[in-house]
């Protein structure tokens, strides 16, 4: 068993630290509303730390889930941040959806220090992290990545290493274009399977087994029939994520039309209220 850290307990990171104490690793947590990481602490035993620099002190692997470059930036460095804390020889890992950028700056930082990294942006959802089941996309050197694998087991169900630092943080983009054309397409089709008065559930029914089923359209067609949106990924963390998919694009020369497309359709469901709906809340626009 392994001492760790864990830094950021929102919805994610809250259940994905309390797997790592279940497993029996000894488990330090920072977040930076301290009565979280209180309220933490009396559920799964462990200690709560004042800073990410105070949490990391001694931790063998310490794990990051916040929300975006500038959280990441304040949690890992400065005098109060985590590398501060770690020992040579240490490794982050960092399950935060943030861009290559800043994922690469951070590796160099560390690895100055003598402190492993790997990008590891997870998928799954708020009911993957509390079923420890989420999928793991990394990126980093192959030895590292080796001695971080079995700690992230304790969450993760699907974890695989892509390439070098980045690689993670890109394989994740890749997945939120295909949710953002996918959520978009399932939309479309359940109302225009409403304004044609068809029983939408009889129509997943006859459909989801051939070539338009999809994760979205096994376990988000109900939800989206009902006009219930109050659950899963929200679509501001969508949009955060789409912003980072569309200036790699930029970087890089891809070409994404329909991501750029959706990207607006999502702020136009924030016009409407709806920041923190799921994703699949894209219908709404269409009725």
């Amino acid at each position: 068993m392994a001492k760790c850290a864990f830094l950021g307990l929102g919805v994610m990171g809250y259940p994905m630290a309390g797997h790592l104490a279940a497993k029996g690793h000894e488990v330090t947590v920072y977040n930076r509303t301290g009565a979280k990481a209180e309220a933490w602490v009396a559920e799964h035993g462990g200690r709560a730390a004042a800073t990410p620099r105070e949490a990391a002190e001694g931790a063998e692997f310490v794990m990051a889930c916040v929300g975006n470059d500038d959280d990441l930036r304040a949690v890992c460095t400065g005098d109060d941040g985590a590398f501060a804390g770690m020992s040579e020889g240490a490794i982050f890992v960092d399950h935060t959806t943030v861009s290559a950028m800043v994922t690469r700056d951070m590796a160099e930082v560390a690895g100055e220090a003598g402190i492993g990294y790997v990008d590891g942006p997870v998928s799954g959802g708020q009911a993957g992290a509390e079923n420890g089941v989420l999928a793991i996309m990394c990126g980093g050197a192959e030895e590292t990545f080796a001695k971080a694998e079995p700690v992230m087991a304790a969450y993760g169900r699907s974890i695989k290493r892509l390439g070098d630092t980045g690689a993670g943080q890109l394989t994740k983009m890749v997945n939120q274009i295909c949710i953002a054309g996918l959520v978009q397409g399932l939309s479309e089709g359940l109302a225009f399977a409403e304004k044609a008065g068809l029983d939408g559930r009889a129509v997943v029914e006859a459909i989801s087994g051939g070539a338009a089923g999809s994760w979205q359209m096994v376990n988000r067609h109900e939800t989206m029939l009902d006009d219930h949106f109050d659950h899963g990924f929200a679509v501001d963390w969508m949009r955060k994520d789409l912003a980072i998919c569309l200036a790699e694009a930029e970087q890089t020369g891809a070409v994404l039309p329909v991501t750029a497309l959706v990207d607006q359709f999502y702020k136009d469901v924030q016009n409407m209220g709806g920041n923190r709906w799921d994703t699949s809340s894209l219908i709404k626009r269409l009725r």
